[in-house]
This record gives C-alpha cells, sequence and structure tokens, in this order.
C-alpha cells in the first residue's frame, strides 16, 4: 500500500459560497464511511492533484485534519464538463479488517512479438478489474505482461495475471485480457476517375449514335 497522506480542513461554507474556495485553490469535499458522520472538508487542490495522480481510486490516503486521521479511498470526483477542472470530491473513510471493493486500473507492459515480427494487432479487451481485499492489501494498478503473447491468436486471460492471493478478482478467471490477431488484408479497391468515366460515357454515346445512323442508311436503301 502507497504510504500517502494529505491534509484537510474541516469546512463552514456551504452552496454557492463554494465557489470562493474553489478561486482560492481550494476543492470542497465530504468525507463519509461506515458509522461516521459526515464531515465537510476543503482540500487544497495542487496537493490532492499529485496524489491523486499516484492513488487513484484504489490506493488507501492517510487523510488529516485538524484533530484526526482517517484512512480513506477516493470515492467519487465531480469535474467540470467544459473545463475538466475538479468542483467536489467525495471520500469514503475505510475500517481496518473490513474488505473493500474497488476498480484497479490495468497496466500493460513488455512488448509482443507477435505484433512487432508477424504484424499481428493487440487488442486490449479489459482497462480495469473489480477487486476486494482489505485496505492493506488494495492494489493501486495490476500489472499485464503482453510479452507473453509470442504467436497469432494468443491471448492473456484473468487466471494468467499475477495477483496476490488476498485479492479476489470480480471476473472469472477465462476472461481475455488481451489477445493477438492477425491483420487482415486491406481490400484494394481501384481508383476510377471522373475524367475516365466521362470519356468512357461519351464514347459509348459515339458509338450509339454511328449504329443508329448506320441502321437508318439500310432503311432508306
Amino acid at each position: 500500500m502507497f504510504n500517502m497522506e494529505l491534509t484537510v480542513q474541516t469546512r463552514k461554507i456551504f452552496g454557492e459560497k463554494v465557489k470562493a474556495l474553489r478561486e482560492q485553490g481550494l476543492i470542497p469535499a465530504e468525507l463519509y464511511g461506515h458509522k461516521l458522520d459526515n464531515l465537510h472538508l476543503t482540500v487544497p487542490k495542487k496537493e490532492f492533484s499529485k496524489i491523486f495522480k499516484e492513488a487513484g481510486e484504489s490506493t488507501v490516503i492517510k487523510l488529516k485534519t485538524e484533530d484526526k486521521e482517517f484512512n480513506v479511498l477516493v470515492h467519487d470526483i465531480d469535474k467540470n464538463a467544459l473545463t475538466d477542472e475538479i468542483n467536489h470530491i467525495d471520500f469514503y473513510a475505510v475500517k481496518k479488517g473490513e474488505k473493500i471493493k474497488v476498480r484497479a486500473p490495468l497496466r500493460f507492459i513488455g512488448e509482443s512479438a507477435a505484433v512487432k515480427e508477424k504484424g499481428a494487432i493487440l487488442i486490449k479487451a479489459v482497462h480495469e478489474l473489480e477487486i476486494e481485499a482489505l485496505p492493506d492489501d488494495l492494489l493501486h494498478h495490476i500489472e499485464v505482461d503482453i510479452s507473453k503473447l509470442i504467436d497469432l491468436n494468443m491471448s492473456i486471460l484473468v487466471k494468467d495475471l499475477k495477483i496476490n492471493p488476498k485479492v479476489k478478482v470480480s471476473a472469472k478467471p477465462e476472461t481475455v485480457i488481451a489477445s493477438v490477431i492477425e491483420q487482415k488484408e486491406e481490400v484494394v479497391v481501384e481508383e476510377i476517375k471522373v475524367e475516365e468515366v466521362k470519356v468512357e460515357g461519351e464514347e459509348k454515346k459515339a458509338e450509339k449514335a454511328e449504329k443508329e445512323k448506320e441502321e437508318e442508311q439500310a432503311v432508306k436503301k
């Protein structure tokens, strides 16, 4: 587990007034959890951005208020759709000895010989997995070594991943994580120029006119 600490302040400003907090580089937040009264907080934007980049939503963070400490997960983040700025954060306090379900992102490492040497296409079918574990056993991410994909039509399944046995994965063992497939040849469509169509059309018109002329002369005879 990553040892990360974030110092926050309790908040007594609500509603539209929180706009002033954001202008000061602070993010309004809520802390809640099992048998815990909700706490209203302000979080320093700069410090949170650094920690969240490392922790994501699957690593426990030590949240420090003026007089207490809590082990928490980032449960939800609300962002401005236009600016991508964080409007609000929800933290969830975890309890020691209580298992938690989170979604751990997959990190693809290595290089596939099938892709490099045989021109195969790498398909990443899954990008995160739901896991369940005690707070201290949660995974920041799960590594997927694609160097095992050395030939066409090979796959990496959930059961092939190296995961601490203390961590339970919700997905079925046979679930495909990544695979390499043969690259299909592109169908080459011959380009036909407008000029060629035009010339061909004019030639057919000329042939038709000539034929009609011959038939007309034949009738006169």
